[in-house]
């Protein structure tokens, strides 16, 4: 599983954020004009999806356990809840206390 988004082009061309899956996490990298940030979660410390919708565009928000939440901005409503989808679908798969 190795999907990835990007955020619209049209509200900030120059930086898109995106949202890259693999088989044990998700990246998230969040663009700056000058530098930005990637960020890197297992499946298993992710405790919670958000999305914030706006008239046109929304923004994601993750919590993951014991960090920051991370916020990741201007993707499609379609994007977003895909995204969404996707972390929710894989978070109880790698979670070890649903598995005893």
């Amino acid at each position: 599983m190795a999907e990835k988004f990007r955020s619209s082009s049209f509200k900030d061309p120059l930086n898109p954020d995106e949202v890259e899956f693999n088989d044990k996490g998700v990246t998230f990298r969040a663009r700056k004009l000058i530098g930005g940030t990637d960020n890197f979660v297992f499946y298993s410390d992710i405790s919670g999806v958000e999305i914030d919708n706006g008239l046109f565009f929304s923004t994601i928000r993750v919590i993951p356990r014991a960090r920051p939440e991370i916020v990741i901005k201007n993707f499609s409503k379609g994007d977003a809840r895909r995204i969404k989808e996707l972390i929710l679908q894989n978070v109880p798969n790698h979670r070890s206390d649903l598995l005893r």
